[in-house]
């Protein structure tokens, strides 16, 4: 019932993938949305993520951000990094998806998309067929509410949790990070 939207995989977050292996079992783009997988919600990039693009682009991806925000928050995330996007993206409609498989290049069984909701980035990457990982939300430590959706959310997770079948459907992409 819930298997929609189920992740391929689900992990603390995008420092915890192992993107050499990634690439070494065919996976050539990624696509990546912004608030709170890469950042926090309107943040900024920094050098962080800015040094975290330069290294996934030096093993060969490509990339492109995929994100519901407005052409000006998505420019001002990517002023140092070199990616294409898509923004005012509708996700989970599933349109933009196949717009960035077209952009990308790239066939949509050798792409992954990246992102922290299940409704919007898993739900669509899995309605386009293409292969996804779940990232942990991020969130400041002085955050303690959350919305209905990310309760929604952990219920969907708990199911998930239990069916072995839907997890680590990429194989074992998880690296410890030191």
């Amino acid at each position: 019932m819930f298997k929609i939207f189920y992740p391929y995989e689900y992990v603390d977050n995008i420092f915890y993938i192992d993107y050499e292996k990634l690439y070494k079992i065919g996976y050539r783009g990624l696509i990546f949305d912004i608030d709170n997988t890469l950042v926090h919600h309107g943040d900024d990039s920094n050098e962080k993520i800015d040094f975290f693009f330069k290294s996934i682009q030096n093993i060969g991806f490509k990339t492109l951000i995929l994100s519901n925000n407005s052409e000006e928050r998505v420019r001002r995330f990517l002023k140092n990094i070199d990616s294409i996007y898509i923004c005012d993206a509708k996700k989970p409609n599933t349109y933009n998806y196949f717009k960035a498989i077209e952009m990308l290049n790239i066939d949509k069984e050798n792409l992954l998309v990246i992102g922290d909701q299940i409704f919007t980035d898993i739900f669509g990457a899995n309605r386009a067929g293409i292969a996804n990982i779940l990232v942990n939300y991020i969130r400041d430590v002085s955050e303690t509410k959350i919305g209905k959706r990310r309760q929604l959310e952990k219920i969907i997770l708990k199911f998930y949790r239990k069916n072995n079948s839907c997890q680590n459907r990429l194989g074992n992409i998880k690296k410890e990070v030191q």
